[in-house]
């Protein structure tokens, strides 16, 4: 059986948990030499323990000190997955200027950072590829009580859309996913701050056309998907994986 990311050098970020650790795996499983990052060493921990092969890095991807120590010690990176996210829960009356900051500073300044000194090794071997993850709660649609979030989120695609843009010449390509509501442990412990999280759960599913909530290894498949070279003619795009929520 053919690996379809044999010896493709990966960096993913937000790796310790959901999105990020299904993503991870899979690039593993397809044959990736995989370096998985998170600001949690704990959750590492558990992943290396689980995949020994996949290799693990403690990383603040919102401090640009740290990313740049790290991008020295890499000697070359094919693929970077940037999944670092925070869901701030709120309208614009709910969301303070530090709220606004810090979900700006992990959503979008942190795709900033790792891309800003990753993509010159892009640039040097004349080939990359660079999938961060999106929303569908973006510019693709306003949900309610994700102002900031959406706002953030909405940032990636125009991130996106202007990689893909300054470097196809070089050969480097960059898309977005867009997920709907994925069951994920800090999903749950979203759910776990409403006054019922019963119904809350209730309500999440119900606001999903599908009926029920998607999975990090469906998002995983797709990134596997754009990681690979089946998806070489494939830039700029933002990819809605969210039940029929955008329909």
């Amino acid at each position: 059986m053919s690996k379809r990311l044999e010896n493709k050098n990966i960096v993913v970020t937000a790796a310790g948990q959901g999105i990020g650790r299904a993503t991870a795996i899979a690039f593993h499983k397809e044959g990736a030499k995989v370096i998985a990052t998170d600001i949690n060493e704990k959750t590492l921990e558990t992943l290396n323990k689980e995949y020994p092969n996949i290799k693990v890095k403690k990383l603040d991807s919102t401090n640009k000190e740290d990313i740049e120590k790290f991008s020295e010690s890499l000697e070359r990176v094919d693929i970077l997955f940037n999944a670092v996210g925070f869901v701030h829960h709120g309208t614009i009356l709910d969301c303070d200027e530090k709220d606004w900051d810090f979900s700006f500073n992990v959503n979008i300044k942190s795709m900033y950072f790792m891309i800003k000194f990753l993509i010159p090794k892009m640039i040097k071997q004349k080939k990359g590829n660079i999938i961060n993850v999106s929303s569908i709660a973006s510019s693709l649609r306003g949900l309610p009580n994700r102002f900031v979030y959406g706002s953030s989120k909405a940032a990636i695609i125009g991130l996106t859309k202007s990689i893909a843009a300054d470097f196809i010449k070089d050969n480097i390509r960059c898309n977005a996913i867009a997920p709907g509501t994925v069951h994920t442990p800090s999903w749950e412990d979203r759910v776990k701050a409403f006054k019922d999280p019963v119904q809350a759960k209730k309500d999440f599913i119900a606001r999903q056309p599908m009926g029920r909530l998607g999975t990090p290894k469906e998002i995983a498949d797709l990134a596997v998907y754009l990681a690979s070279d089946e998806s070489d003619f494939v830039t700029g795009v933002t990819h809605a994986i969210d039940g029929g929520m955008s329909i």
